[in-house]
This record gives C-alpha cells, sequence and structure tokens, in this order.
C-alpha cells in the first residue's frame, strides 16, 4: 500500500531541505561578489523537512512492519529490508565526499583532515554517533546525522516486533520518552546515549502513534483533515517567527515548535481515499511530487554535490549576478531535482532491489515505502 499524501509530504520535506541549502549557497555567491545579499529573513523554517522526514519515518516503518511483526524471523527481515534501503546510497555519496575530501582537501576544509581519520570514518559508515574535533556529532558526510537517529530507530523498533501491534508502539514511544527524559535531567551521558537522547527522538515516536491510530481506523473527516493542514502551516510560519535570525531550534523547542506541526501535517493527510488507486484523477503538479516522494532521500543525499556545483557553474559562467538571489536559487533546485530522479532511477532503486534480495531472498516487496532520511546535527538546520 502506497499512501500518496504520505509520499507527497516526503517530497515537501525534501524540497525545504534543498531550498534551505540553496539559500546557504545564495549566501555564498553574494560574499563572493556575485550579487546582492539574501535577505535573513524566511517564511518558514526550511530546516524543518528533517522534522517532517522524522515524523513521516515513525508513521511509515511502523505501518510498513505489519508483514514482519510477531513472525519468525521478523526482526532480521525488518532490518535487512531498511539496510537495503537506506545504505547503498549513502555509502555511496559518503565514498563521493571521502574521494574529494582526499582529491581536493582546499574544497572540503575540515573534511581534508577527518578523512584521515579510520575510527571516525567507520563510526560513520556504521551509523555510530561521532564527534569531531569541534564537538559536533556528526559524521565526514554531515546529512549522516539524521541517519544515524534512524539507524538507532530501526533497532530500536525491531527490538518490539515480538510485541502485538498495540505493545510495539507503546515499547518505541516508551522507550524513546525515558531517553528524551534522561537526556534533559542526567549530565555527562556516554556520547552516543547523549545524541540518542536529543528531544528530536519524540518525533519518530509522534509518526509511530498517528501509524497505529490509522492502523485502528483513524480517518479524520474532510474538515478536520483541513484543520490540521492550517494549523501544521501555521505552526510553521510561527516557527519561522519565533526562531527569525537564528538557524535552528534546540532541545525540547525543536520538537514542540516544528515537530508538533510536523505531525499535524501527517495528521491531514490519512484521510480516506489517500491511497494509490486514485493518484490518475489528482492534478498534474500533486502527481509530480508523489513521483518525487519516491526519490526524496536521492534528492536528499545527493542535493549538496548539485547545489555546490550549480554555485559554481553559475559564478564562472557569469550568470550569477543575473540570477541571484532567486533566479540562481531556482535553477539549483531545479538541477538537484532533476540529478535525484535520475539517481532514484539507475542508481538507488537498482542497488536496493538486489541488496534486500540478497539479505532476504524470499521476500514479497513490502508495499508501504519507507521514509528517506533527511539534514546535519551539530550543524543541525543545514
Amino acid at each position: 500500500m502506497t499512501l500518496v499524501a504520505i509520499q507527497i509530504l516526503r517530497a515537501v520535506a525534501a524540497l525545504m531541505v534543498t531550498w534551505h541549502h540553496a539559500r546557504h549557497e545564495a549566501g555564498l555567491l553574494a560574499e563572493r561578489g556575485a550579487g546582492p545579499s539574501l535577505d535573513p529573513g524566511t517564511l518558514l523554517p526550511w530546516w524543518g523537512g528533517v522534522d517532517l522526514f522524522f515524523v513521516i519515518s515513525g508513521f511509515v516503518i511502523v505501518l510498513a512492519s505489519g508483514r514482519q511483526r510477531g513472525t519468525p524471523g521478523g526482526r532480521a527481515r525488518f532490518l535487512a529490508h531498511r539496510i537495503a534501503r537506506v545504505v547503498p546510497l549513502y555509502w555511496l555519496a559518503s565514498l563521493l565526499y571521502l574521494g574529494l575530501a582526499l582529491a581536493r582537501p582546499d574544497l572540503l576544509g575540515e573534511a581534508a583532515s577527518l578523512a584521515r581519520e579510520p575510527a571516525y570514518l567507520l563510526a560513520g559508515f556504521l551509523f555510530w554517533p561521532a564527534a569531531r574535533p569541534d564537538g559536533t556529532v556528526q559524521p565526514l558526510y554531515g546529512l549522516g546525522w539524521t541517519l544515524n537517529y534512524e539507524a538507532f530507530f530501526y533497532v530500536l523498533f525491531a527490538a518490539g516486533l515480538g510485541f502485538g501491534r498495540r505493545a510495539a508502539v507503546a515499547w518505541l514511544v516508551a522507550i524513546l520518552g525515558l531517553l528524551a527524559a534522561a537526556g534533559a535531567v542526567v549530565p555527562d551521558l556516554p556520547l552516543p546515549v547523549r545524541f540518542w537522547a536529543d528531544p528530536i527522538v519524540l518525533e519518530f515516536a509522534a509518526g509511530a502513534v498517528l501509524a497505529l491510530a490509522y492502523q485502528e481506523g483513524f480517518r479524520p473527516a474532510a474538515p478536520v483533515r483541513v484543520g490540521f493542514a492550517m494549523l501544521g502551516v501555521l505552526g510553521l510560519l510561527l516557527a519561522a517567527r519565533a526562531l527569525a535570525g537564528l538557524d535552528g531550534a534546540d532541545g525540547i523547542l525543536r520538537p514542540l515548535l516544528v515537530g508538533v506541526p510536523a505531525a499535524l501535517l501527517v495528521a491531514a493527510s490519512l484521510g480516506p481515499g489517500h491511497d494509490a488507486a486514485q493518484s490518475a484523477h489528482r492534478p498534474a503538479p500533486l502527481r509530480a511530487l508523489a513521483a518525487l516522494g519516491d526519490a526524496s532521500y536521492a534528492l536528499y543525499l545527493v542535493h549538496p554535490f548539485v547545489l555546490r556545483l550549480g554555485r559554481e557553474v553559475l559564478m564562472r559562467l557569469g550568470l550569477a549576478p543575473a540570477l541571484h538571489p532567486w533566479g540562481g536559487m531556482v535553477a539549483m533546485l531545479l538541477a538537484s531535482v532533476g540529478a535525484a530522479l535520475l539517481v532514484h532511477r539507475l542508481v538507488e532503486r537498482p542497488l536496493s532491489r538486489r541488496l534486500r534480495a540478497a539479505l532476504d531472498p524470499g521476500d514479497g516487496q513490502i508495499r508501504v515505502r519507507a521514509a528517506p532520511g533527511p539534514v546535519p546535527h551539530g550543524r543541525r538546520p543545514d
């Protein structure tokens, strides 16, 4: 089963993150004299696409795990599917970034020295939280901080797959809640535990609770869904104003100011009729967003490369002053989307399919597509 509205939200989340980073690249163009500076004010907290990703991930993973729950070997199969979904493209992106760091240390600064730290590199590839010299908990390819949370969430959820549906979600919510509470009251936790105890993990719990409600028949009527959507958008608008001038939100503020509106948007997508059967009757822009939702993980991982390349092309061709800031940002966004669609079709999908077949040869495909991971810890808003 594919919930088309969830796919659309995945696309929106990935576009928010890409737009946020495109703003950063436009700012670098301005610093090099290629046009006017970008107004620091912003309509939405674009980095909040990560929070939307996390709520979606909690929702989709609970929904997608139905066939593994309580079955022999279910935990191993669930983790095999997650590995096949997440690992290939992330490792490829990380290896490409590592190659750039070694070949052109002048381009990537601190990454060049980190690229020569085997233990740190291994931790990144294994989704284990590790700190940089400045204390930032972030792998070499910075976007991987969100995947460190995703991997932990997968392992934690797999541990509860032997329980019933409600008990599995209750287990997950209880553990994530206890972790967040421990992070708030216990100083000097070990680094990995401190990382996983960040209140942002509560966004996975919110998605899981919504999935349980959906499985048990929660289908809000159209006026209620519209209300959820309006409250979600309003919440993000207010969060942008409350956090104006800041590069994100830390601690409990992030799930409260951004995670709650993200959960409302997911709840708004759960009405009757939001399934693939009616997708052909949807307007073309919604169908395009649903297709981009399939490629949202690729967009998340490849867009930094495309944005950096786009910035250099605009600069060297002399187009930046004429297009900057908005024209250049739109051009870089469109290039990122195009690259993501190609990578999803030609690289991500074939690799995931082959690895999944190798890890679980007897599997029939799970029909709910999993949510991607999302953008950097320490430099959280990225």
